[in-house]
């Protein structure tokens, strides 16, 4: 038989895992020992924190970030052709959104290996879910353009499309640049567009807040190097 493709979640940082998890996700990881990485140290810390009794000497870890040969990349489905299974794991949330793991998903839908995604934090699905925006019909944007007069663009567009569709427009950023993108979104965005910040997803110091570019351009918050989404929607 050939082997399948698990998607597995990891925590979103430093918690423990069982508070996020479903049970299923502990006896998958029992069962694997080859999984599509995106470093090798968060994943072996996620597995020991998931199964501490399992040999990690046992583990073979294939490593899939920017720095991997894409050429590699179809070679790491191979043990699904020899009946084992392989667990794809994100550094954090769920693997294949916004991950390089979507290459792999892709390429076993091309080989008729088995998908099979597991439950997990999402934080986008997290951070709408929380917002109060529209939950019917959003858009997750990635990160915005790096260039100031390219960001004020990209913020104004994404604005201008939020309106017109009534669609909420959720995006990131570097996090030790989230103090200067909420800067520019007090700045650039028309006074009565929502913005929803929401931080630390299911971490202790979890903030999850929605409010006015006009109240929010009254009020201090700390986002330095704390992983942030952002949401914006136009009434």
């Amino acid at each position: 038989m050939t082997g399948s493709l698990y998607l597995i979640p990891t925590t979103l940082g430093d918690v423990s895992p069982f508070e996020v998890m479903p049970i299923a996700v502990k006896k998958r990881i029992e069962e694997i020992d080859i999984y599509v990485v995106e470093s090798e140290k968060s994943a072996r810390r996620f597995i020991k924190a998931i199964c501490p009794n399992k040999k990690q000497d046992k583990l073979t870890l294939l490593l899939l970030n920017k720095f991997t040969d894409a050429s590699e990349i179809p070679n790491y489905l191979n043990p699904c052709n020899e009946g084992q299974s392989i667990g794809l794991l994100s550094d954090a949330g769920c693997p294949a959104v916004a991950d390089p793991g979507s290459e792999v998903v892709r390429l076993a839908h091309e080989k008729n290996i088995r998908v099979v995604p597991m439950v997990g934090p999402s934080s986008i699905l997290l951070a709408v879910m929380a917002s109060g925006m529209n939950g019917q019909s959003f858009a997750f944007n990635g990160y915005l353009p790096i260039d100031k007069n390219e960001r004020k663009s990209k913020l104004k567009q994404l604005e201008k499309r939020s309106f017109e569709m009534q669609q909420a427009q959720a995006f990131i950023e570097t996090p030790y640049r989230n103090q200067k993108l909420l800067e520019d979104l007090c700045r650039i965005l028309h006074s009565e567009t929502r913005v929803c910040l929401a931080c630390d997803l299911t971490l202790y110091s979890q903030f999850i807040k929605t409010l006015s570019v006009q109240q929010w351009q009254k009020i201090k918050v700390d986002l330095h190097k704390r992983p942030t989404i952002f949401i914006l929607q136009k009434d």
